[in-house]
C-alpha cells in the first residue's frame, strides 16, 4: 500500500499482539508526524528493554536484575507461592496489596490446541522449588478460562501427594455487576465459592 520503510513500518507494528492492520497504519502515521526527539526516544525504551529486561531465575517475573524485586524482598513468606500464568499476572495482584507471599509465573498455560502441553511451562521450576519443604500452601492463580482451568487441575493433581495446602483462587460475580447478565458457569462458581456473611 505505501511506499518501502513506511509499509515496513506499518507491517512489523501489525505484528504486534492486538494491533490490527487499522491501528498499525494509524501508530505509524502518530510516529511519521511526531517530533524526532520523542520517535527516540521511544526506540531507546525498546532497544533498553530488550537489553536489560530478563526473567527472574527464581520466579519468572521480569526483573533487572538475575532476581525479580519481589524475590529480593526479605519480607515476603517464604511458605506460600502464587502460581500465575505471565509476568501482567503479577501485577494484578501485587495492585490489591492483599497478597505477602512469593510468586511463580509459569509462562503460560496449558493449551492442546495451541500446542502448549505441561513441558513447555516453567512447571519442573515450580517442582524444584517446592522440593525443600519451605512452601506450605501453594495458590493457582491462573486464568478462569478453559486453559487456566486445565493448567490449575493438572499441578493440583501433582503437587498434592507433597502434602502441600493447595488452594484456587474464588471467583464468581464482579462487584457491580448485575445477576441476569452473569452467565451459567460464574453464577454456579458464586454459590459454590459463598462465604458467611460476617454481621
Amino acid at each position: 500500500m505505501y511506499e518501502g520503510v513506511v509499509q515496513d513500518l506499518i507491517d512489523e507494528l501489525g505484528r504486534l499482539p492486538g494491533v490490527g492492520p487499522k491501528s498499525a497504519q494509524r501508530i505509524a502515521f502518530h510516529v511519521l508526524q511526531s517530533d524526532p526527539t520523542d520517535v527516540r526516544r521511544l526506540a531507546h525504551a525498546l532497544l533498553e528493554v530488550k537489553d536489560k529486561v530478563r526473567f527472574c531465575a527464581v520466579c519468572g517475573n521480569v526483573a533487572e536484575a538475575e532476581r525479580c524485586r519481589v524475590c529480593l524482598d526479605p519480607r515476603r513468606d517464604l511458605a506460600v507461592i502464587c502460581v500465575v500464568e505471565e509476568p501482567k499476572d503479577v501485577v494484578a495482584i501485587e495492585r490489591t496489596r492483599e497478597f505477602r507471599g512469593r510468586y511463580h509465573v509459569l509462562g503460560g498455560a496449558i493449551s492442546p490446541i495451541e500446542g502448549v502441553g505441561p513441558d513447555d511451562l516453567r512447571i519442573r521450576e515450580l517442582l524444584s522449588r517446592l522440593a525443600d519443604g519451605t512452601v506450605t500452601e501453594l495458590i493457582l492463580a491462573t486464568d478462569p478460562n478453559l486453559e487456566g482451568e486445565a493448567t490449575a487441575t493438572y499441578l493440583a493433581r501433582l503437587c498434592k501427594p507433597m502434602g502441600l495446602k493447595v488452594t484456587r483462587l474464588a471467583s464468581g460475580l464482579p462487584v457491580g455487576g448485575d445477576l441476569e447478565y452473569a452467565d451459567e458457569v460464574t453464577l454456579g462458581r458464586a454459590f459454590e465459592g459463598r462465604r458467611l456473611l460476617d454481621v
